[in-house]
Protein backbone atom coordinates (compact mmCIF):
# COMPACT_ATOMS: atom_id res chain seq x y z
CA UNK A 1 0.00 0.00 0.00
CA UNK A 2 1.46 3.50 -0.82
CA UNK A 3 2.21 5.89 1.76
CA UNK A 4 -0.58 8.23 0.53
CA UNK A 5 -3.22 5.62 0.83
CA UNK A 6 -1.65 4.33 4.43
CA UNK A 7 -2.09 8.23 5.91
CA UNK A 8 -5.56 8.55 3.91
CA UNK A 9 -6.56 5.40 6.00
CA UNK A 10 -5.49 6.71 9.02
CA UNK A 11 -7.45 10.15 8.27
CA UNK A 12 -10.61 8.74 7.23
CA UNK A 13 -11.35 6.31 9.68
CA UNK A 14 -14.08 7.09 12.02
CA UNK A 15 -13.19 7.62 15.35
CA UNK A 16 -14.37 7.60 19.08
CA UNK A 17 -12.43 9.29 21.15
CA UNK A 18 -9.99 6.29 21.85
CA UNK A 19 -9.97 5.74 18.29
CA UNK A 20 -8.98 8.84 17.42
CA UNK A 21 -6.38 8.89 20.47
CA UNK A 22 -4.63 5.53 18.72
CA UNK A 23 -4.56 7.16 15.18
CA UNK A 24 -2.90 10.29 16.31
CA UNK A 25 -0.48 8.27 17.64
CA UNK A 26 -0.18 6.37 15.39
CA UNK A 27 -0.02 9.01 12.40
CA UNK A 28 2.45 10.91 14.91
CA UNK A 29 5.18 7.36 14.97
CA UNK A 30 4.83 6.71 11.60
CA UNK A 31 3.20 9.72 9.17
CA UNK A 32 4.14 13.02 10.46
CA UNK A 33 7.66 13.48 8.36
CA UNK A 34 6.08 12.83 5.70
CA UNK A 35 3.29 15.14 6.19
CA UNK A 36 6.00 17.88 7.90
CA UNK A 37 7.34 19.29 4.36
CA UNK A 38 9.70 21.87 6.05
CA UNK A 39 10.99 19.71 8.88
CA UNK A 40 10.25 22.11 11.43
CA UNK A 41 8.58 19.57 13.62
CA UNK A 42 5.15 20.47 12.95
CA UNK A 43 2.50 19.82 10.59
CA UNK A 44 1.12 23.27 9.61
CA UNK A 45 -2.58 23.24 8.21
CA UNK A 46 -1.03 24.55 4.72
CA UNK A 47 1.11 21.33 4.65
CA UNK A 48 -1.48 19.29 5.64
CA UNK A 49 -4.01 20.55 3.14
CA UNK A 50 -1.36 20.71 0.16
CA UNK A 51 -0.89 16.40 1.27
CA UNK A 52 -4.64 16.34 0.79
CA UNK A 53 -4.56 17.52 -2.35
CA UNK A 54 -1.64 15.43 -3.70
CA UNK A 55 -3.65 12.56 -1.94
CA UNK A 56 -6.51 13.08 -3.65
CA UNK A 57 -5.43 13.23 -7.34
CA UNK A 58 -3.43 10.24 -6.75
CA UNK A 59 -6.65 8.33 -5.23
CA UNK A 60 -8.36 9.81 -7.97
CA UNK A 61 -7.38 7.18 -10.84
CA UNK A 62 -10.16 7.94 -13.29
CA UNK A 63 -9.12 12.30 -13.06
CA UNK A 64 -12.91 12.89 -12.97
CA UNK A 65 -12.61 14.47 -10.17
CA UNK A 66 -14.11 12.71 -7.43
CA UNK A 67 -13.54 9.28 -5.87
CA UNK A 68 -15.47 5.88 -6.89
CA UNK A 69 -15.62 3.17 -4.24
CA UNK A 70 -13.70 0.73 -6.63
CA UNK A 71 -10.77 3.77 -6.74
CA UNK A 72 -10.20 3.46 -2.58
CA UNK A 73 -12.00 -0.20 -2.20
CA UNK A 74 -8.42 -1.31 -1.05
CA UNK A 75 -7.78 1.88 1.80
CA UNK A 76 -11.59 2.15 2.65
CA UNK A 77 -14.18 0.74 3.90
CA UNK A 78 -17.59 0.62 2.69
CA UNK A 79 -19.15 2.77 5.86
CA UNK A 80 -16.12 4.88 5.76
CA UNK A 81 -16.11 5.82 2.07
CA UNK A 82 -19.95 6.57 3.17
CA UNK A 83 -19.33 8.81 5.92
CA UNK A 84 -17.14 10.59 3.24
CA UNK A 85 -20.14 10.70 0.71
CA UNK A 86 -21.74 13.49 2.57
CA UNK A 87 -24.08 14.50 -0.47
CA UNK A 88 -24.85 10.52 -0.89
CA UNK A 89 -24.55 10.57 -4.98
CA UNK A 90 -22.13 7.19 -4.49
CA UNK A 91 -18.95 9.53 -5.46
CA UNK A 92 -16.73 11.25 -3.22
CA UNK A 93 -15.74 14.82 -4.94
CA UNK A 94 -12.74 16.64 -4.08
CA UNK A 95 -14.73 19.15 -1.74
CA UNK A 96 -16.33 16.56 0.25
CA UNK A 97 -12.91 15.04 0.99
CA UNK A 98 -10.88 17.84 1.26
CA UNK A 99 -13.95 18.97 3.91
CA UNK A 100 -13.15 16.05 5.96
CA UNK A 101 -9.59 15.95 6.05
CA UNK A 102 -9.54 19.64 7.22
CA UNK A 103 -12.55 18.81 9.54
CA UNK A 104 -10.02 15.91 11.14
CA UNK A 105 -7.57 18.25 11.17
CA UNK A 106 -9.51 20.92 13.47
CA UNK A 107 -10.22 18.32 15.64
CA UNK A 108 -6.64 16.71 16.07
CA UNK A 109 -5.48 20.70 16.61
CA UNK A 110 -6.58 20.52 20.30
CA UNK A 111 -4.31 23.59 20.71
CA UNK A 112 -6.12 25.56 17.73
CA UNK A 113 -2.81 27.26 16.85
CA UNK A 114 -2.58 25.25 13.38
CA UNK A 115 -0.56 22.62 13.76
CA UNK A 116 -0.41 19.25 14.45
CA UNK A 117 2.57 18.35 16.95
Amino acid sequence: MNKIALIVVFILCPASAVVAQEQAMSMHQGHMDKLDGNSNGVVERSEYQAFMTTAFASLDKSKDGSLQSVEVSQILTTEQFSLSDTDRNGVVSQSEFMKRVMGDFAAADHSGDGNLQ
